[in-house]
């Protein structure tokens, strides 16, 4: 336990708090602005209810991933100071790009969203709603731009050992950007979806706020059955652009140790125990010539395998390999109950269907479960480098010791464990009081109405009704 290895459980302990909550934020904001459409559409009460209900989840997700985003950032000065150093002259103004238009315009139009419903014109409101949402995309586009550097390079020189950028052009739209900020992005709207149908699917099932839940769910299937085969798509070919710039990545998510004879193509490994001292994978089950099938189009085809370079410049290949098969099995299972369940509201049963309402349930925090297996296998699969074939993590880790890093690593879990379980507490009370009634709508008139505010979300006790 030196101080590399403790860096880097820091961190992934760290980001793996992070990354939840902005993901869930974009997708609930973009919810939030399809809800107040609805309501000034239909002016139907229901949409309103919900629009509250989803504001205040919106508010205390929001303050969550903030605070867990400042302290990663944190983590690039104290533990890894060589990183930006070499790269600070790209990630620094990337990060900034992402203040100057992300920040700002959330800034601007949160307090509106928040507090302005009856103080401000419908559609101004509509509009902060839909600025906030925007806001959280942008954010999207720099963070996933900066990661996306690090893992392919592009539009820069180096000078004594240092980046400098010479064309921000391919710095932003390097070679996986934009399979990465499509997949993220699609990723992050299937999670809230799954959490928006799995709520809604609860209240049915409970015999409680049946309108809103039977719209939370409609609403839920309609998307999922139309972006979970879409971001299936997208992963394939983010997987061939990944296949294309860091092949030891895909050799690792597929446990692939030996080049195959000409014309047997790559079997692909449904389950393996990967033995990296023995470069070999006991235990394995695999389906012949389908991974070339998946991987390169082709039935013969063929990749480099893990043995094809040093074990010093592989990616740990076990947690890699384990990682894959959960996010690729939960996706498969997301695709199945959407379909299933579209049809099922095609032909009415939907709401009567008490194993799809079950289904809903269960898989109500897969998406979080399948982000975070994303992220290990994206972050996990580029070691041993820190920036692709620039910078190795090894390399640049700081002068700190190992119990000093022990020890932050300790408040870190001792903080974490106390501010996001009081969070998730209140999230959770949030949801089981479920929507409350509202003033008819919005209005200048100075009248008394329901307070907006994020924090007044429940006087009721959590035991079950």
């Amino acid at each position: 336990m030196d101080a590399l290895l403790l860096s880097r459980f820091q961190f992934g302990f760290v980001v793996s708090f992070h990354v939840l909550f902005p993901a869930f934020t974009i997708g609930t904001a973009s919810w939030l602005a399809f809800v107040e459409w609805r309501w000034l559409r239909t002016r139907n009460p229901i949409w309103r209810e919900l629009y509250f209900f989803w504001q205040k989840i919106f508010a205390v997700s929001f303050g969550m991933g903030v605070v867990s985003g400042i302290v990663m950032a944190f983590q690039f000065g104290t533990n890894w100071p060589r990183l930006t150093q070499v790269a600070g002259s790209v990630i620094g103004p990337l990060l900034t790009y992402e203040v100057l238009t992300a920040f700002f315009l959330e800034a601007s139009f949160l307090g509106v969203m928040m507090f302005g419903w009856g103080r401000v014109s419908p559609r101004l409101h509509f509009l902060s709603t839909c600025m906030v949402a925007l806001g959280t995309l942008f954010s999207t586009f720099w963070i996933l731009a900066s990661n996306s550097w690090l893992h392919t390079p592009a539009g820069y020189e180096m000078v004594n050992g240092i980046v400098h950028p010479v064309d921000w052009w391919k710095v932003v739209f390097n070679p996986s950007f934009p399979y990465r900020l499509t997949h993220m992005a699609l990723g992050s709207f299937i999670t809230t979806c799954f959490v928006i149908g799995g709520i809604g699917a609860f209240y049915l099932r409970r015999g409680v706020h049946v309108e809103a839940g039977r719209r939370m769910l409609t609403a839920a299937v309609i998307f999922a059955a139309i972006t979970v085969p879409a971001q299936i798509f997208v992963g394939d070919m983010h997987g061939l652009n990944t296949l294309k710039h860091q092949p030891m990545k895909i050799a690792a998510m597929e446990a692939h140790w030996h080049q195959t004879p000409p014309g047997e193509g790559v079997p692909l490994v449904v389950f393996a125990l990967p033995d990296e001292q023995q470069e070999r994978n006991d235990f394995e089950v695999a389906i012949p010539r389908l991974g070339s099938l998946i991987l390169t189009h082709s039935r013969d085809g063929t990749f480099a395998p893990l043995t094809s370079v040093p074990a010093s410049e592989r990616p740990p290949v076990t947690p890699v390999f384990f990682a894959f098969r959960i996010m690729v099995g939960l996706g498969t299972l997301m695709l199945l109950l959407a379909l299933v369940s579209a049809v099922a509201l095609w032909r009415g049963r939907l709401l009567q269907s008490r194993w799809l309402l079950r289904g809903w349930n269960w898989m109500l925090p897969s998406g979080f479960i399948a982000l975070v297996s994303g992220w290990f296998v994206t972050e996990m699969g580029r070691q041993p480098w820190v920036v692709y074939g620039l910078l190795r993590t090894a390399d640049a880790v700081g002068p700190q010791s190992a119990w000093m890093t022990a020890l932050s690593l300790g408040v870190y879990v001792v903080g974490y464990a106390f501010v996001f379980g009081w969070g998730i507490w209140y999230l959770v009370k949030i949801l089981r009081q479920g929507p409350h009634p509202h003033e008819e709508g919005p209005s200048l008139d100075g009248g008394h109405h329901t307070p907006a505010r994020p924090l007044s979300a429940a006087d009721e006790p959590l035991e079950e009704r």
